[in-house]
């Protein structure tokens, strides 16, 4: 009788220890852990847990050294899951920077061959001999698109005073001019009106183009380096625990096919990524930045438009002053005081007269780039907008591929962080401050993170640059248009649009000033760089040599020879 009560202890005590899972196999966590380690510490059976440190005690399929494992396994899926969904981001702004910028530069390359092109037929000899100072133009015109500190505003305003004092010369063959009675002259270039509001349009024009399309670059730029910074992560340990009980101490449990919940799966990835969840706001304002400034390059700003108007709004600028040249010059011998004569003229050889064209439509510049202005605005537009919210939307991301959590509607057969059922805590809202309560990743709320804090002021930079944008003006001399001068050239022109620059929209032309000229002139309130001493210019050779900072008074000295020719026909001076 003793004999048969021993028998059955045994048999309950082995039937408890079986259901305990003292003999459970761990085959199936071997095989799945062995398809990426070495198996040397894994066990055949369950063992006790009470080695580890991150999963339950109980029985278990780990070892010591398989849990750190699986643990760097846990960091290493993590990341490898974040990059895997920030590709998108990186790929956009890198290609489309890259493609912005090669069409932008080819356009800029094409409008400068089709001006030569065009002025060499036009123009021969007389274009050629001043040929570099074309060159020079789109040299500085590309200087400051590549993010050179060129003030716009500034270098047209020295452009056309340059311009006027050349064509003055011209247009009055008959009298010489002193390099002080040319410095009145172009200190009065404003109230002459030389050249009607020609040189307002273009300014405005070539200003918004250039503002922008470098606004739309640098922010391409700048989004692409943000997201690459935010998603260099260090992760904290806290955040790695929370990885590993819910992607592996499945297996450690001995069923390594069973998916973490997907709630459980969320709390885990917004506590792990509270602090890229708190770019999210000034991200989409970012974006909405962006998204507003390539409206404007593909619009009334239109880059490409802009580039391919540059000469044939030069040319109508020197014909203007052409045909009203009796009265620019009254104004000026009012003014500035009666030139000498010249001696022994002797009379020049006539020219045929050739007059100046414009661009037809199907003559628009096809780029390098494979595409056109509007293709490439409606291709980044369509990534832009899938980007708003996307530092919040990564949690739901990750955990919405499959090979990372149980689907959303799978909510009794997965691993809820212990063993299978339903997972029952709350899902936390988003951000850092929201993890105060998160009952997977023990966040401290109260120490935010200094990179994320880095990134929020670089994104609130580039939006404010983007915004400037919008308007024409240029951040980078914000301050000094605060102080007076206009930055950008068109700070104060934000809603003045041109019907024969874009279709639609209103012309503006401002009244002329007609005011005499004084007698003594006074420099200008903001004096250009002629005006110093270390600025003045050189002439040599009765030619005009600019100084280096000047943009455009080179592009139009040789135009306003060629048309001169025109008018000195008409006045029988050949």
């Amino acid at each position: 009788m003793m004999m048969i009560k021993l028998v059955m202890y045994i048999m309950s005590v082995l039937a408890l220890w079986k259901s305990a899972g003292g003999t459970r196999s761990c085959e199936e966590s071997r095989r799945v852990y062995g398809e990426k380690h070495k198996l040397n510490t894994a066990p055949h059976t369950h063992i006790s847990g009470e080695h580890l440190r991150v999963c339950s005690q109980d029985y278990t399929c780990c070892s010591s050294l398989m849990e750190d494992t699986l643990a760097n396994q846990s960091e290493a899926n993590f990341l490898s899951a974040v990059q895997d969904n920030t590709h998108f981001l990186l790929t956009t702004f890198n290609q489309r920077h890259k493609k912005f910028d090669e069409f932008f530069r080819e356009l800029m390359d094409v409008a400068e061959k089709s001006m030569d092109q065009m002025f060499t037929q036009t123009y021969r000899h007389l274009y050629t001999q001043n040929a570099q100072m074309f060159r020079k133009l789109f040299a500085d015109l590309r200087s400051y698109y590549t993010g050179g500190r060129v003030n716009l505003a500034e270098v047209l305003a020295d452009f056309w005073a340059g311009l006027v004092e050349r064509m003055f010369t011209l247009v009055n063959p008959h009298y010489q001019f002193t390099e002080d009675y040319l410095e009145c002259v172009s200190k009065h270039t404003d109230q002459l009106q030389a050249f009607g509001d020609i040189p307002h349009k273009l300014r405005i024009q070539v200003s918004r183009a250039l503002i922008a399309a470098r606004a739309l670059i640098q922010g391409l730029g700048a989004g692409r380096d943000i997201v690459s910074k935010a998603t260099r992560l260090n992760v904290g340990v806290e955040c790695v625990r929370a990885l590993m009980r819910q992607w592996y101490c499945p297996l450690c449990r001995g069923v390594p096919a069973l998916k973490p919940c997907h709630s459980l799966c969320l709390n885990v990835m917004k506590g792990c990524l509270a602090n890229q969840a708190d770019l999210d706001s000034e991200w989409n304002n970012f974006i909405d930045a962006l998204l507003v400034v390539l409206e404007k390059v593909g619009g009334p700003f239109n880059f490409e438009l802009a580039t391919d108007s540059v000469a044939v709004k030069v040319s109508e600028a020197i014909m203007h002053m052409q045909e009203n040249s009796v009265t620019t010059s009254a104004k000026v011998f009012q003014g500035c005081g009666n030139p000498r004569p010249t001696p022994g003229r002797n009379k020049r050889s006539r020219e045929r007269e050739r007059a100046f064209r414009t661009y037809k439509p199907e003559e628009k510049p096809t780029t390098a780039a494979g595409t056109n202005l509007d293709r490439l605005v409606e291709e980044l537009q369509e990534r832009l907008r899938r980007m708003r919210g996307f530092w919040v939307a990564l949690p739901h991301t990750i955990c919405n591929d499959e090979q990372m959590a149980a689907d959303v509607t799978n909510e009794e057969r997965c691993w809820n962080g212990q063993t299978r059922g339903r997972y029952h805590p709350s899902v936390m809202a988003d951000g850092l401050v929201n993890q105060i309560n998160n009952p997977e990743v023990e966040v401290d709320v109260a120490r935010p993170n200094v990179k994320t804090r880095q990134l929020i002021m670089e994104l609130r930079v580039a939006t404010n640059r983007l915004r400037q944008a919008q308007n024409g003006r240029d951040a980078d001399f914000i301050d000094s248009d605060a102080e007076g001068s206009s930055a950008s050239g068109i700070g104060d022109e934000v809603d003045e649009r041109f019907s024969d620059d874009w279709s639609g929209y209103i012309s503006f032309s401002p009244p002329l000033n007609n005011a005499p000229v004084n007698k003594q002139p006074r420099p200008r309130d903001r004096g250009r760089p002629r005006d110093t001493p270390t600025n003045k210019r050189n002439r040599v050779n009765g030619r005009v040599r600019s100084d280096g900072g000047r943009l455009f008074p080179a592009l139009l000295l040789s135009l306003s020879l060629c048309l001169s020719l025109s008018l000195f026909q008409s006045l029988g001076l050949y």
